[in-house]
């Protein structure tokens, strides 16, 4: 998936480098490393020093880590050739596209960006986390080292959509806050059937109605579209990111053992499915994990 070249973006989207926040609970993402742990640590409400890359302290102003440049992130060229624009031009369409779908419920979340470490609302955290939303500053945090990692360690796709979806990801559970179900993964935190995991595969879901989307909603003020068409490779680049995020994949490749009664993220085979039902329907009513009898 590409942008419109032409399409103007606004790097002001995003902010890049340290923050200092306080201590909250953390809503995991991506599933990789520390979000394992991050998921059943601090979705339980417990202490953030017990998650690697991720402490309770609050951080002095201003924080440790630095960020990336990201002032020349003006256009949709700029997104297509560089990963941290990507990231911003994805938020100001899941903005756009969410916007319409929830009116009057939807707030943008803030879009950061940091290398090495960062002080958030839930702790100070490191590359060791991965990309997480902190509800407690309604923030996404972003180290795009994350992505090779994704690609080299687990075998995910290195394209676009692959990247797009981590962040849709992420921005499904800052709509979960804003409607109030992110709360439900706190009350059952581990588990193939919990609350944990209901929660991470509807933001997968939320992920999938951006995707339905992303090619058709046309850009603020302009009758163009943000990206150009997706492409069945596109598609099965998102799900390859699904796959690699899997509890059971992730299990298997670092321990050699799948334990359900663990999972806090779901298979790989559910991630990919949640997605493509958003993908396929384009309907937030289709995405109700909690409701759902059958997880898959």
């Amino acid at each position: 998936m590409t942008f419109n070249p032409s399409a103007r973006t606004n790097p002001n989207r995003m902010t890049s480098g340290g923050r200092g926040r306080g201590t909250k609970i953390a809503a995991g993402g991506g599933g990789l490393g520390a979000l394992v742990i991050l998921a059943i640590v601090l979705l339980a409400g417990g202490d953030p020093s017990q998650v690697p890359g991720l402490s309770s302290g609050s951080g002095g102003a201003g924080g440790s880590g630095a960020g990336p440049g990201i002032e020349h992130c003006t256009t949709g060229e700029a997104a297509n050739e560089d990963i941290n624009c990507r990231i911003g031009a994805t938020a100001e369409s899941l903005d756009a596209i969410w916007s319409e779908l929830l009116p009057g419920t939807y707030t943008p979340p803030g879009v950061h960006l940091f290398t090495g470490a960062t002080s958030t609302g839930c702790g100070n955290a490191t590359s060791a986390v991965g990309p997480f939303y902190c509800p407690a500053d309604y923030t996404t945090y972003f180290d795009t080292d994350f992505f090779d990692v994704l690609a080299r360690q687990f075998g995910a796709s290195t394209g676009p959509l692959a990247q797009q979806y981590v962040v849709a990801h992420e921005f499904g559970h800052h709509i979960q806050n804003v409607l109030g179900d992110l709360r439900k993964s706190r009350e059952d935190p581990r588990g193939p059937e919990s609350g944990a995991v209901r929660a991470e595969l509807q933001a997968d879901c939320y992920g999938g109605i951006w995707a339905h989307y992303a090619d058709k909603t046309p850009l603020p003020g302009m009758s163009e579209p943000f990206l150009l068409p997706l492409s069945d490779q596109d598609i099965a680049d998102a799900l390859s990111a699904a796959e690699a995020v899997g509890d059971d994949r992730i299990q298997e490749s670092t321990t050699g053992q799948v334990n359900p009664e663990s999972w806090t993220h779901g298979s790989s085979a559910q991630r990919q499915q949640w997605f493509l039902t958003g993908y396929r329907t384009g309907q937030v009513s289709a995405c109700d994990a909690f409701a759902a009898p059958d997880l898959g």
